[in-house]
């Protein structure tokens, strides 16, 4: 072959020219593990590894090591805007003797943190007064590790609400790891790449970004007026509390629940866990507004010992010009085959909360008591995620899975126009598994809404709050099957109640949650903390 490409997640994969084989990351690693490389080796003429920022591509040493094994000649890291690093000797060597000594020094690096988050929260013990200037630039801070992310709900979130800060008074400025998509071009706009070092430690470069992301924020408004600190929460960084105290502003912190927490349930226990649990706390003692999507949240905010003066419930939202009913779902329809077919469809990353697969497990349970329904209803899974292999062994085990399309992720903009395609949309959200409340705000459910179509959706939490039984959707115990595959089959029958849940459904999108609202209540709620002027800006209208 001439050249060979593995592609790494979040990245659009080439289409292969002349003799170049193309690989997802999943793909070549599955090769590594059954061997198939062995009839690869050393028969490209060149390797490359696509990312989708050169600098934030990390040490990827066991890919690139794969590589040289299979290239003849040059081995390259390349990203999106078609920089490249040379994947030479030498580069592995720096590689391999890092390996080596940061063990070594990893300890120090970890206790230099901890003494930075002590003297974090000693000032934020004394809790000075600070006043929010609302006609200077609100300074958005994404701190995320995570790279070429390019739908969810994170997406839709960060660029509700940068898109509609504006709107109350100056232009945010945004730093932020990696861009977003749908994110206003406008919008001033500054990278921070992290550092290599410690990339091999699960946990480490979260907390070293904290003193880089802050330095470089300082450095990108200087001399600039700024109203406030707007900090996306992620895990071990507290770099939104050093930047607002530096600038003595406040900090406004988002927080969409803890990171800890999500660890241990739905991830892995954390190695330092200890250390980035002194960090989630030092973000909520220190923030002037702690915005939460959900009652939950704010509860265990109370029971913490946090003051409901500093905490706003305020549930995610939706564009209403980007989601809505007159969107053109007919070419992917066409596309996937489903012209003349009822669509039930699901959007989602396939998480464990999801309840992906107990969706499949209606839809086979649905056809199987009324087999009439093959030929007419068909199931759309846009996404994927953790529960995707689950899900398609349901499908087939289920004989169904030819009735299916599984789309895999789509980009954030070609969302409307698959949940356009769908006749029936449906949230199938599923408890937690410590007991604990639903602590989350599914962005898809707002969108469903706005988009028009009828929802099944799981009354829990906030879901339920938020939809009202046959007014604005159909709700069902979540994690039953039975009455998730009653309802498909309900709705389906039922033309004039799939109108009027829909259209009951798009006026309370746009009565109460546009992202638009959902800013304003920020703004609000931080002019009532931390004092400041807002000039007033009309709001557009919605249709």
């Amino acid at each position: 072959m001439s050249r060979l490409t593995v592609v790494r997640a979040g990245m659009p994969v080439p289409r292969p020219i002349g003799g170049e084989v193309v690989l997802t990351t999943d793909d070549f690693r599955r090769e590594l593990r059954t061997g198939a490389v062995v009839g690869r080796l050393f028969s490209a003429s060149e390797a490359r590894l696509l990312v989708r920022r050169l600098s934030a591509a990390g040490r990827p040493l066991p890919t690139c090591l794969a590589l040289w094994a299979m290239s003849r000649g040059t081995v390259w890291i390349e990203d999106a805007s078609g920089q490249r690093r040379a994947v030479t000797l030498r580069l592995i060597a720096s590689w391999l003797a890092r390996l080596v000594v940061e063990p070594l020094q990893v300890n120090g690096v970890l206790a230099r943190v901890a003494e930075d988050v002590g003297r974090h929260e000693a000032l934020a013990r004394q809790r000075p007064a600070v006043r929010a200037t609302l006609d200077g630039a609100p300074l958005y801070l994404r701190t995320d590790l995570s790279f070429g992310i390019r739908a969810g709900g994170s997406v839709g979130h960060t660029a509700g609400v940068l898109n509609n800060l504006a709107a109350f008074g100056s232009a945010p400025i945004f730093v932020t790891t990696d861009d977003v998509p749908t994110i206003d071009p406008r919008i001033e706009t500054h990278v921070v790449s992290p550092l290599e070092e410690f990339w091999n430690f699960r946990e480490v470069p979260a907390f070293l970004l904290s003193d880089r992301f802050a330095s470089d924020s300082l450095a990108a408004v200087v001399g600039r007026s700024i109203g406030y600190v707007y900090h996306r929460y992620s895990l071990g960084n507290f770099s939104g509390v050093a930047v607002a105290r530096s600038l003595g502003v406040p900090l406004v912190l988002e927080f969409n629940g803890s990171e800890v927490w999500v660890s241990d349930h739905w991830g892995r226990r954390l190695k330092h866990r200890d250390l980035a649990l002194r960090i989630e706390r030092l973000n909520l003692a220190a923030a002037d507004l702690i915005v939460v999507v959900s009652q939950p949240i704010a509860d265990q905010l109370a029971a913490a010992g946090i003051g409901s003066d500093r905490v706003l419930v305020n549930p995610n939202g939706v564009d209403v010009e980007r989601y809505r009913p007159d969107v053109d779902g007919g070419p992917i329809r066409r596309a996937l085959g489903i012209e003349r077919a009822f669509v039930v469809g699901f959007i989602g990353t396939f998480g464990a909360w999801h309840g992906a697969d107990v969706l499949a497990r209606a839809f086979v349970a649905l056809l199987r008591q009324r087999p009439d329904l093959r030929d007419s209803m068909r199931l759309l899974m846009i996404g994927d995620g953790a529960r995707m292999p689950a899900v398609k062994s349901i499908l087939a085990e289920g004989g169904v899975i030819d009735l299916a399309r599984l789309t895999g992720l789509v980009p954030q903009e070609e969302g409307p126009a698959h949940l356009a395609a769908c006749d029936l949309l449906v949230s199938p959200h599923v408890p937690n598994v410590d007991g604990s409340p639903f602590f989350g705000s599914p962005t898809k459910l707002f969108e469903y809404m706005a988009m028009g179509r009828p929802i099944i959706a799981s009354d829990l939490d906030q879901i339920g709050d938020v939809l009202e039984h046959d007014r604005t959707a159909w709700l069902v115990p979540p994690a039953d099957v039975g009455a998730l595959a009653a309802a498909v089959a309900r709705l389906a029958a039922d033309g004039d109640a799939r109108r009027r849940l829909g259209a009951a459904a798009r006026a309370q999108a746009i009565a109460r949650h546009t992202w638009r609202e959902h800013t304003r209540r920020i703004v609000d709620r931080l002019e009532s903390v931390a004092g400041g002027r807002r000039p007033i800006i009309a709001a557009p209208s919605a249709r």
